[in-house]
C-alpha cells in the first residue's frame, strides 16, 4: 500500500507540554483515514503537522514519499477544512472558492470554470453570487470543501467539520463526504472527538490520547477488540467488567469489554437490579447493578421493559467477551 502521511516516531513539544509524543503513523493512499480523541490528545496538532502549520520537534515526516519537515504549507499538496470554515465574508461564493486557484495565479476564466465544477461537486450549482452570510451552516460547509478541493489535493485535511451542525445535518453530510472520498479517489484525513462519525465514515481508525496513539485499526476491530478502558469507554459506551467480577462471573481475573447491545434478558443466568430505564427511540437502555458494577443493556424496540427496580437475568455469548491486554 502506498503510504499518503508517514510519521515515523514524530513528536512536537510546546516547552513542557509534549502535545504529541512519538507518534509512528501510516495513512494509505486513497484512505479516509480518522483521528479520534478528546480534546488535548494530540490529534489536532498531528492534523496541524501534516498541513505544515506546526513543525516536529522531533522525528520523520512524509507526504508521497516527499520529506515534509521544514517545506511550508504552500508548497505541499494539502488542503485543510476547518470547523469554522475559514471563509471570506466580504467575496461571494464564487470567489471563496476559486481564491487558493488565483493565489496560485491561474487565470480568471479557467479558475472561474474550476470553481463552478467543485460547486457542482458538492451540490451547490447556482449558488457562485451570494455571499456567505446569505448560506446556512451546511452549505457553508460545501463551499468550504469546494475551496479545498478545487485545487485537487492529493490529501485532504478535516478539522471537525461537521462540529457546528445539527445531528440530522451532520449525519447528512456524513454519508455525503464519504460518498465524495469515494468518488474522488483522494486521501482524507479527518479529525474528531465523536466516535459515531469516526465509526461510520473511516476505512481506519487512529485513537489518540495523551499525545499518543493508543490503538489504531478498522473500526470494526476498534469497536469490538478494544486494547484499553479508555478505548473500550471512549469508542462507543461499553460495560467495563473488573477482574473480580469476571471470576464471579466464570470468566478469568483480567479487565473485559462487554457492549450493551450484547447483553439480553434470559430467563437464567446472573441476577441484576434494574436501576434506570432511558427510552431512545430505536431501543431503550437499561442500567443495571450486578455484583456492584453498573451495566447497561440494549433492548430493542418492542421489547418488554422491566420497571425500575425490578430483578432481572442477564444473558450474553461467551465470545462478546473481549478480555483487555492493557487495562489502563
Amino acid at each position: 500500500m502506498t503510504s499518503a502521511v508517514l510519521f515515523r516516531k514524530v513528536s512536537r513539544h510546546f516547552g513542557p507540554v509534549r502535545a504529541v509524543d512519538g507518534v509512528d503513523l501510516d495513512v494509505g493512499a486513497g484512505e479516509f483515514f480518522a483521528m479520534l480523541g478528546p480534546s488535548g490528545s494530540g490529534k489536532t496538532t498531528c492534523l496541524r503537522l501534516i498541513a505544515g502549520f506546526e513543525q516536529p520537534t522531533a522525528g520523520h515526516i512524509e507526504i508521497f514519499g516527499e520529506r515534509a519537515e521544514g517545506v511550508p504549507p504552500y508548497r505541499r499538496n494539502v488542503n485543510t477544512v476547518f470547523q469554522d470554515y475559514a471563509l471570506f465574508p466580504h467575496l461571494n461564493i464564487l470567489d471563496n472558492v476559486a481564491y487558493g486557484l488565483m493565489v496560485k495565479g491561474v487565470g480568471e476564466v479557467e479558475r472561474m470554470k474550476a470553481a463552478e465544477q467543485a460547486l457542482e461537486m458538492v451540490k451547490l450549482p447556482g449558488y457562485g453570487r451570494r455571499r456567505p452570510g446569505q448560506l446556512s451552516g451546511g452549505q457553508r460547509q460545501r463551499v468550504a470543501l469546494a475551496r479545498a478541493l478545487v485545487n485537487k489535493p492529493k490529501v485532504l485535511l478535516l478539522d471537525e467539520p461537521l462540529g457546528a451542525l445539527d445531528l440530522k445535518l451532520r449525519e447528512q453530510m456524513q454519508e455525503e463526504l464519504k460518498s465524495l472520498q469515494r468518488a474522488l479517489g483522494i486521501t482524507f484525513v479527518f479529525v474528531t472527538h465523536d466516535q459515531g462519525e469516526a465509526l461510520s465514515m473511516a476505512d481506519r481508525v487512529a485513537v489518540f490520547n495523551n499525545g499518543g496513539i493508543v490503538q489504531q485499526g478498522s473500526p470494526q476491530d476498534i469497536y469490538r477488540r478494544p486494547k484499553s478502558r479508555f478505548v473500550a469507554d471512549f469508542v462507543g459506551s461499553s460495560n467495563l467488567l473488573p477482574p473480580d467480577v469476571m471470576v464471579s462471573l466464570g470468566g478469568e481475573r483480567r479487565w473485559a469489554s462487554l457492549r450493551p447491545e450484547a447483553v439480553r434478558l434470559a430467563s437464567e443466568g446472573p441476577e441484576a437490579l434494574v436501576e434506570n430505564v432511558s427510552f431512545l427511540g430505536s431501543a431503550t437502555r437499561l442500567a443495571v447493578d450486578l455484583h456492584r458494577t453498573r451495566l447497561h443493556v440494549m433492548l430493542p424496540a418492542g421489547a418488554e421493559v422491566p420497571a425500575v427496580g425490578a430483578p432481572v437475568r442477564l444473558a450474553w455469548s461467551a465470545e462478546d467477551i473481549h478480555y483487555m491486554d492493557d487495562a489502563a
